[in-house]
């Protein structure tokens, strides 16, 4: 490399590395928009839009949330990974991203072309029952289903979400067959299984719980290791099923290249959010343990999570449209 050649590339770097700077000391200038790959109802928009208004308060600017359904979280996932990367389009997304793209591995692969800024914290799922359902345990639904010609069928919310696998996990584990029934949002399976038009969902806690003092779902097990906190009569499935353990984090994302500097105000922002005692009281009463920490430490979650939800994939056999 000649030293012409050499001094253009450098004077390059240093305007790119100056404009990246420049950016994000203004940032944000105007509004952010906030994808939420799912429809609206689940617990990826009721935290988005918690995070949203104090990102709001935090950054002076408006954090819009924009909901992009669809395809079990790809359509808003491919929005994000094409996006501009000037931190003006952002993502809060579920522990599904590592679960579709493990299932899925669309062209546009999701691991390496949005990254990590912070996780908000994590919940289990539930596995929950429609009442006309006569399993009483997570042992009953079990034999019920084996004594079921086809199997029971369950709500799901998208091939290859975190749902999705949970429940498949659930079913190899258990050593039955269960039909899924996909719907294209958690509202929608949510609608149909209070309906009793479907009996079964393993679904994310937030949406589910509510309808548990009710009456009108009955918990049969959480999906952690142990009993949750905030439902501490319902067994974990684990007790049952050894071995047995599924977490849903949420957290936020943003495409590949945007400034370091924009990451690291997105991720303060956030770390400062999960210290307000508003926020703290909403975590806490939506049974949601709250987690922060830096852009690494949850990309390694992500990762992690991919990592076992492709060997599930493998293991039990699913292709993307199943």
């Amino acid at each position: 490399m000649n030293s012409r050649f050499a001094g253009k590339a450098f004077a390059v770097s240093l305007l790119t590395l100056t404009t990246c700077l420049a950016q994000a000391q203004q940032y944000p200038a105007k509004a952010v928009r906030v994808v939420v790959p799912f429809a609206p109802g689940g617990g990826s928009d009721i935290t988005a839009r918690q995070f949203s208004a104090k990102l709001t308060e935090y950054l002076g600017q408006q954090f819009i949330v924009d909901n992009r359904g669809g395809a079990g979280g790809l359509i808003g996932m491919e929005m994000t990974a094409k996006a501009p990367a000037d931190g003006y389009t952002i993502m809060m997304m579920s522990g599904s991203f590592s679960a579709t793209s493990a299932v899925q591995q669309p062209a546009f692969d999701p691991i390496n072309s949005i990254v990590a800024v912070a996780e908000f914290g994590y919940t289990p799922f539930v596995l929950a029952v429609h009442p006309s359902l006569p399993a009483k345990s997570v042992k009953e639904l079990i034999a019920l289903s084996r004594s079921t010609k086809g199997g029971l069928s369950y709500a799901g919310t998208g091939t290859g979400g975190a749902t999705h696998l949970a429940t498949e996990l659930f079913s190899s584990m258990a050593k039955i067959k269960m039909v899924a029934i996909q719907y294209k949002s958690t509202g929608a399976a949510m609608s149909d299984l209070l309906g009793g038009q479907v009996p079964v969902i393993i679904g994310s806690l937030l949406p589910v719980t509510p309808h548990l003092p009710t009456g009108k779902l009955r918990a049969l097990g959480v999906t952690t290791e142990k009993r949750w906190h905030t439902l501490p009569d319902v067994p974990a499935i684990a007790e049952t099923i050894p071995g047995y353990d599924v977490v849903l984090w949420f957290g936020t994302m943003t495409p590949r290249g945007t400034p370091q500097p924009i990451i690291q105000a997105l991720n303060a922002a956030i770390n400062k959010g999960l210290q307000d005692d508003g926020i703290k009281r909403t975590l806490e009463r939506d049974g949601m343990t709250p987690s922060g920490g830096t852009p690494q430490d949850f990309d390694r979650r992500i990762r992690k999570d991919y990592e076992r939800w492709t060997k599930v994939v493998k293991e039990v056999g699913l292709k993307p449209g199943e």
